[in-house]
C-alpha cells in the first residue's frame, strides 16, 4: 500500500506528465501551422511520450494500492514568439519536471519508501535525456541563427530524429 505522502506526490506528477503532453501537443500544432512539419512530428511525438510517462505512473499507483487521480488540466498557450521560445520553453518545462521528480525522491528517502524510489530511477535517467536533448536543440538554433536554409535543414533533421525514434522497439 503506498503511503499517503507518496501517492500526492505521485498524483502531482500524474498532472506534471498530463499537462506537458498537453503542452507538447499545442507547441506542434503551432510548428505545424508555420509549416515546420518536422519539428511538428518531433513535438507531436514528444507529446505521446508525455502521456506515456503520465501512464506509467497510472498504472505504478494503481499496481501498489494507491488511489489515482486524473486532472483537470489548464489550457497550454496557442501560439509562440518563434521556435527558439518553443524550445526555450520546452527546457524550462523539463528543468522543472526535473525538479518535480528530485521532489519525489526526497519524499521517497523521507518515509523509506524504497520501491517508490527505485521506480523512480528511470524518470530520473529520462530527466536527463529530455534536458540534454533540449539543450542541443537550442545550441542548434542558435548556430542557425536567422538563416532560413539552415532553419529548413533543421526542421528536415527533427524530422529524421522523430522517425528514428518512431521505429526503434
Amino acid at each position: 500500500m503506498l503511503k499517503p505522502e507518496i501517492e500526492k506526490v505521485l498524483n502531482k506528477q500524474i498532472e506534471l506528465e498530463a499537462s506537458s503532453s498537453q503542452y507538447y501537443l499545442a507547441m506542434a500544432t503551432w510548428c505545424e501551422s508555420k509549416g515546420l512539419q518536422g519539428t511538428s512530428n518531433f513535438l507531436y511525438h514528444h507529446s505521446d511520450e508525455e502521456r506515456m510517462h503520465m501512464l506509467k505512473l497510472v498504472k505504478f499507483i494503481s499496481e501498489r494500492g494507491g488511489r489515482v487521480i486524473i486532472p483537470a488540466l489548464v489550457q497550454p498557450p496557442t501560439t509562440f514568439d518563434s521556435i527558439e521560445a518553443v524550445f526555450n520553453l520546452v527546457l524550462e518545462h523539463e528543468v522543472n519536471v526535473t525538479e518535480s521528480i528530485n521532489n519525489i525522491i526526497d519524499v521517497c528517502l523521507s518515509v523509506k519508501d524504497y520501491t517508490t524510489h527505485n521506480f523512480m530511477q528511470w524518470y530520473v535517467s529520462e530527466q536527463l535525456e529530455e534536458e540534454a536533448l533540449a539543450r542541443t536543440i537550442l545550441d542548434k538554433l542558435e548556430l542557425i541563427g536567422a538563416d532560413k536554409g539552415g532553419l529548413y535543414l533543421f526542421d528536415r533533421d527533427l524530422q529524421e530524429l522523430s522517425t528514428q525514434v518512431i521505429e526503434q522497439p
